[in-house]
């Protein structure tokens, strides 16, 4: 899901709608009653393995995609060196652009009761990772299909089991990511840059991932027949073009992803290159998605004092001057200052994505449609948002001028949220109060 990627709130909202437009869809009342609430089983064996799999896939996958700055600092002062920065960010970028589009594909074939041959093909394209000399192909192609595949599945099939507890179990599956995130880069320095080296390092890495994908296969089960008929993207897309409070929010989502991105990549990189010591760079981006989880958390409550479109401009207010600050990284304090508060602040505007969308879409049908629409315009700023900033950072690391741009960048996401505000409250004030 702006994931760091659909790993999180973005495929929770769209996984929610799939039991109600099932419903819709059919307008059959035979199936309707099949989908009465008390006949979820609510608990249960199977229940429970389903969630307990959704959570290692989404441990697994965001977990490994948002990893990435261990690579790019890797690659760049050690394995890659006849690479700039930016061609080497391309593998990264490819990766988290695949995992927004082949979501949107993935999720569409578990509607149609396909659903258990994504985990078996993605199974070998981790292994193709830690093999494959092309680390293009393998890292950025390969692991992006896996990752896709199985990342919007693995969150929709809990609606499955559940009805009246399904957003406490998709809040607790979808804090794989954020502990995924926290672990994997302490996992991936340390065998890396350990006695194992590159090699085996990612191969122990592959393996393990592959492992818990494995048992999360065996663990998940749908429960609910598949969906006759499917949303019309194309028909929700029109429409979408000419709402503009939506249209200034998918701008603004891809505007803010390359600051998301430019921290992603280059935290541990950055740290490392002005002298800091190895040990504390090991653990930059624990740090980083240590805020993340904890702005995760806490967005929702203030969100629901000031309102979510507030909250949401806010934080792309704080996340925007946060990513200028990179400017001035220099010391182990500076970098976990701009580590954590960015990670806060960040963490907060991914956690309120989906129910951003869904505030501004007025048809229930249309909100996974919609949240899929937003998925492929944040999917241009997590694609060419890192490569731009190694391009102007130069093989000479030159750091205040990817931070100048990915903060300028970030700033015009700023000013279409504003924007996206400016125009709810003209359309509440002219409706007298409401939405139209």
């Amino acid at each position: 899901m702006s994931t760091p990627l659909p790993t999180g709130n973005e495929t929770t909202a769209q996984a929610s709608q799939s039991t109600l437009q099932w419903v819709k869809i059919t307008g059959d009342p035979g199936d309707a009653d099949h989908l009465d609430p008390s006949d979820f089983p609510e608990g249960g064996v199977k229940a429970w393995s389903t969630a307990l799999g959704a959570f290692l896939i989404q441990f697994c996958g965001a977990g490994f995609t948002t990893s990435y700055g261990v690579f790019q600092d890797f690659y760049a002062r050690t394995y890659l060196t006849d690479y700039t920065p930016s061609a080497i960010a391309w593998i990264g970028a490819v990766n988290a652009l695949l995992i927004f589009s082949v979501g949107l594909v993935s999720g569409r074939l578990l509607d149609r009761g396909i659903f258990r041959l994504s985990s078996p093909v993605s199974l070998p394209l981790y292994a193709v990772t830690s093999e494959a000399e092309w680390i293009f192909l393998s890292q950025g192609i390969g692991s992006g299909v896996a990752i896709g595949l199985t990342n919007v599945p693995s969150v929709a099939v809990v609606s499955h089991h559940f009805q009246r507890r399904r957003t406490l179990v998709m809040a607790l599956v979808i804090t794989g990511p954020s502990i995924g995130a926290i672990l994997q880069p302490i996992m991936l320095n340390n065998l890396i840059n350990g006695g194992l080296g590159f090699a085996n390092g990612v191969r122990v890495s592959a393996g393990m991932i592959s492992g818990l994908l494995l048992i999360a296969y065996f663990l998940m089960h749908t429960r609910l027949p598949p969906q006759p008929k499917a949303i019309s993207y194309t028909r929700v897309l029109q429409n979408s073009w000419r709402d503009r409070p939506y249209v200034c929010a998918c701008l603004g989502m891809a505007a803010f992803d390359v600051g998301l991105f430019f921290m992603l990549f280059y935290l541990q990189l950055d740290s490392r290159l002005h002298g800091l010591s190895e040990v504390f760079t090991f653990y930059s981006l624990t740090i980083f998605h240590t805020g993340s989880l904890m702005g995760r958390l806490t967005a929702g409550v203030v969100s629901a004092y000031v309102g979510i479109p507030n909250t949401v401009v806010g934080c792309s207010v704080i996340s925007s001057a946060i990513v200028f600050s990179m400017i001035g990284l220099r010391s182990v304090t500076s970098a976990a200052l701009i580590g954590m508060s960015y990670g806060y602040f960040s963490g907060g505007f991914i956690a309120l994505i989906a129910p951003l969308i869904s505030y501004l879409t007025p048809e229930d049908l249309d909100i996974g449609v919609r949240i899929g629409i937003s998925f492929a315009m944040t999917g241009i700023g997590s694609l060419f948002g890192a490569p731009i900033c190694g391009a102007v950072l130069t093989s000479h690391y030159i750091w205040w001028r990817p931070a100048v741009l990915a903060g300028s960048i970030t700033t015009c996401g700023t000013i279409f949220f504003v924007s996206m505000q400016l125009i709810l409250k003209f359309r509440q004030k002219t409706a007298g109060g409401g939405i139209v």
